[in-house]
């Protein structure tokens, strides 16, 4: 790629984000369809179908059942990663490689083998369409994510700060709630976005383990499909793509937050070091009169 002139790079690359944009920018433009069906390009422009997925009650169903997994999802998974990313940082014990990698396998093990065990598991547990459950399964595949986004954000905690408290006076208690987790809060809500993000498109697991009480959206989607191919759905599609979008675009403003507030933190630092000494008068020798 260095020896590429960069106007072929920029080609590329813009062929390339094209590519990739189209079938969401056609998702998006499908929706606005003022037809009885799908066709692109559209004849005519109208909200009816963001108009009937909101009027449908059973959407409304689908969408109130994602909300409700993906709060649990988000909760459990960013506690249990929070302490997990901590513990990997601060303490020392057997096996934390192989820990780490074990809580990392759901990236790598393909969904639909996830899936397969936890509807066998909940069959067994007569578990299947309950909430808090398919919640705690949404969890598992959230978990490698936030710990990821919390090993990069707790490592920007400076251990000398939580000895200097430490050292102070402070519990182990008050220092992790009023040093550590101020600081490291931007990676936390970071993580709590994309926990979320992960569970409210998550299908596989949903698909095996929603039953009928508890269709998430894209379970709903996914039926729908089977049935019929409706321009509602392109609505729904919509709606996604503007949720994972806001997450994407809260995300970035939380990072940018942390970069300031980064870089307005080591400035001192660094123009203290790059000031020049002090200039003071040479001091008399004892016994000698100040000339």
């Amino acid at each position: 790629m260095g020896r590429w002139p960069a106007g072929l790079l920029r080609l590329y690359v813009g062929v390339m984000c094209v590519c990739l944009l189209a079938p969401i920018a056609i998702v998006v433009i499908l929706a606005f369809s003022g037809g009885g069906y799908l066709r692109f390009p559209p004849t005519s422009l109208s909200l009816q179908w963001f108009a009937r997925f909101f009027g449908n009650l059973q959407w409304q169903r689908a969408l109130m059942s994602s909300v409700i997994i993906g709060a649990i999802a988000c909760i459990v998974s960013t506690i249990v990663g929070f302490f997990a990313a901590y513990a990997f940082l601060r303490a020392e014990f057997r096996a934390k490689k192989l820990l780490l990698s074990l809580m990392l396998t759901p990236i790598i093990v393909p969904s639909i083998i996830t899936a397969i065990a936890m509807y066998y598991l909940a069959g067994k547990l007569g578990l299947i369409g309950n909430f808090l459950w398919l919640g705690l399964c949404h969890a598992v595949i959230a978990m490698p994510i936030v710990l990821l986004i919390l090993l990069s954000a707790l490592q920007a905690v400076d251990p000398n700060l939580e000895r200097a408290a430490l050292g102070l006076g402070g519990s182990r208690v008050r220092v992790f709630c009023r040093v550590v987790l101020p600081i490291a809060l931007p990676g936390v809500l970071s993580a709590a976005l994309f926990a979320f993000l992960a569970s409210f498109d998550e299908l596989l697991i949903s698909l095996f383990l929603a039953g009928v009480h508890a269709q998430t959206l894209p379970v709903r989607i996914w039926n729908s499909l089977n049935l019929q191919v409706e321009p509602t759905i392109a609505a729904v599609s919509a709606f996604l793509i503007g949720v994972t979008t806001l997450i994407l675009g809260a995300d970035g403003v939380l990072r940018h937050r942390r970069a300031r507030r980064r870089r307005a933190r080591d400035l001192p630092a660094e123009s203290s070091a790059s000031a020049p000494p002090a200039f003071s008068l040479p001091q008399p020798a004892d016994g000698a009169a100040p000339g």
